[in-house]
């Protein structure tokens, strides 16, 4: 007999599940803009495309702060608080670190984008479309846990890729990149996107806890 608290509570609160999945779109909005920043990107338009996706980065904010307080003000939720309060986070981190990127090519004005930032954020794109699947199946968690499990398995194979891209572009900087002024602007840029790809692997391992506790 299915009784569990899980599947008894969880229609009765379903307010968390949309505002989740709207953390993903601006996640998606975000790393669509860095693409373009990162293959048009200029001088003339760096400030453009920063203000672009520091405004998704705002909306993530809001969402976020809206999950934190509808969990100081709901007696059921559909898993844990802390669960809950975690994934929200992480989510907003991997638009944070694609703003802090934005905000660093913006600020630093580098002579060129490493041509690798491309990779890291089709990276990003692509964990992103695996984040969302995941996120749009936490709802139906006991029926889609073996694909909730399979997309948190993706997240960790893209996060391979993208340190792979990373340690490779770092070996090609040291050896070719004779301005240490370009040096540490590229690499500081570098870093932040490495940083989203990271946050979105931590979003699957928050997902794989709450799949051993309730599904």
């Amino acid at each position: 007999m299915n009784n569990t608290f899980f599947s008894r509570f969880t229609p009765k609160e379903p307010k968390f599940f949309p505002l989740l999945k709207g953390i993903v779109t601006v996640i998606k909005s975000a790393s669509e803009l860095m693409l373009e920043f990162v293959e048009k990107g200029n001088a003339q338009n760096a400030e453009d495309y920063y203000k672009k996706i520091k405004e998704e980065e705002r909306k993530g904010d809001a969402l976020s702060n809206k999950i934190f307080d509808e969990l100081n003000s709901t007696f059921i939720t559909p898993f844990d608080r802390e669960d809950i309060h975690h994934l929200a986070s992480k989510l907003d981190d991997v638009t944070d670190y694609i703003n802090s990127a934005a905000k660093r090519i913006f600020l630093y004005n580098p002579k060129e984008i490493p041509a690798a930032a491309r990779d890291l954020v089709q990276l990003i794109i692509d964990a992103t479309v695996q984040i969302e699947k995941a996120v749009d199946e936490l709802d139906v968690l006991k029926k889609s846990r073996k694909r909730v499990s399979q997309y948190c398995h993706e997240l960790h194979v893209i996060e391979n890729k993208a340190d792979d891209v990373y340690e490779h572009f770092l070996i090609n900087l040291f050896e070719n990149q004779k301005d240490s002024v370009e040096l540490i602007k590229e690499k500081e840029i570098m870093y932040e996107l490495e940083k989203a790809t990271d946050a979105a692997e931590g979003v699957g391992k928050i997902i794989k806890t709450i799949i051993v506790k309730y599904a």
